[in-house]
């Protein structure tokens, strides 16, 4: 394996690769993202993306496409070529057994079961290996299947919806709408990318709400998602409810996909028959430290990371889950849709944050981008350290 400086032409194949990846992001969670694109004299004879998990991978597609042609030719894969037997035979054989003379790769695959193997392979093949092309742009891609590997944790997108004021909804509750219908279909995109939906059980008692993605159909396809609202197009529900106080009628329970409640473990022993009906509803029920009626919030992500395979979580909660996760410091991104209206100061607000007291520990974020949707703003920034306070 060598680290080289990559000529221009290099990189341009590689971002045709990151390009064809992208069009994975909705559809092959837990797997990653990936793009393959074969090259031989100078001119692209393959190209292939992982499309589903439990389907042939990039490399496979590209090789399928490139036939004999691969024979010779260079690979510009986006992720570590797989060695091992899982739901597919392994891609570094494919290349071998194609016939490739060369393989660039963007970033090598923090998957234990893969780590520098791929690449071992490759050459042990007398395949000529480079690693490091647009990394960055790699890694950005599948972000949160990188959290997962490496730290056992998903990736945490933290969604808000407001008024130009800050507030999330009126006194009594009423939200719909604040923001606009441009807004909206982003926030059901970004669903769509999480593996994961948290929310706390006020809003579920508030709200009532489905938490499910719901896109028209052009725009479904155009995801790569399959233009139905089957259960395995739905992010997992996950519901914070300390006390088990989820209604058996709530809305999300009758909807495709599957939910899960996290309670006390306290409540989880002393209350096994309400359990046992959540679960004949196909709802499952999980229990984590419990302290001051605030759950364990590392423990619900390791769970996901762990038994869920949840490389991204979306939080959408009102102000006391969302500032919980902002003063534990879980928040990786903070998206916010601000909507040109006013709510004035009885209504909601959009974080509970009790303990900042002074400018000297008030929240420092970054912003990361801005943009415009129809007339309302979405601001997607990152916490520079946690809002605990003083």
């Amino acid at each position: 394996m060598s680290v080289i400086e990559f000529s221009p032409v290099d990189q341009a194949y590689m971002q045709q690769a990151l390009v064809l990846a992208k069009k994975g992001r909705y559809s092959v969670p837990p797997n990653p993202a990936v793009g393959c694109v074969l090259v031989k004299n100078d001119h692209v004879v393959g190209a292939g993306w992982h499309q589903r998990a439990g389907e042939p991978h990039a490399e496979q597609h590209a090789l399928t496409q490139a036939q004999q042609q691969a024979l010779g030719a260079t690979a510009y894969v986006t992720l570590e070529p797989c060695s091992h037997f899982g739901r597919t035979a392994p891609c570094a054989d494919a290349l071998i057994e194609g016939g490739v003379k060369k393989v660039c790769i963007a970033m090598l695959d923090p998957n234990p079961l893969v780590s520098g193997q791929g690449v071992q392979r490759l050459e042990q093949a007398g395949i000529e290996v480079v690693v490091g092309m647009l990394e960055a742009e790699a890694q950005a891609l599948n972000v949160g299947f990188v959290r997962r590997m490496e730290q056992g944790l998903p990736y945490v997108i933290l969604k808000i919806a407001s008024s130009l004021d800050g507030r999330t909804a009126m006194a009594n509750g009423e939200s719909q709408w604040i923001t606009g219908k441009e807004s909206r279909i982003e926030v059901h995109k970004l669903r769509a990318q999480c593996g994961a939906i948290v929310t706390g059980i006020g809003t579920v008692l508030a709200d009532d709400p489905s938490l499910t993605v719901r896109l028209p159909e052009k725009i479904r396809l155009e995801m790569n998602l399959d233009g139905s609202s089957s259960s395995e197009n739905q992010p997992l529900r996950v519901v914070l409810d300390p006390m088990l106080q989820m209604p058996s009628t709530a809305k999300m329970l009758r909807l495709e996909g599957n939910t899960l409640l996290v309670t006390s473990s306290i409540t989880l022993k002393h209350q096994r028959e309400r359990v046992a009906k959540f679960r004949e509803l196909n709802c499952d029920v999980i229990g984590v430290s419990c302290q001051a009626n605030r759950l364990d919030l590392p423990s619900v992500l390791q769970y996901l990371a762990k038994e869920a395979h949840i490389n991204t979580v979306m939080v959408e909660s009102g102000a006391m889950v969302a500032g919980a996760f902002l003063e534990e410091g879980l928040v990786d991104e903070l998206h916010t849709f601000i909507a040109p209206c006013l709510l004035g100061d009885k209504a909601k607000p959009m974080f509970h944050l009790p303990n900042i007291h002074s400018m000297a520990n008030k929240c420092q974020l970054t912003m990361d981008s801005m943009e415009i949707l129809g007339d309302d703003i979405r601001l997607i920034l990152k916490p520079i350290v946690s809002c605990k306070g003083s």
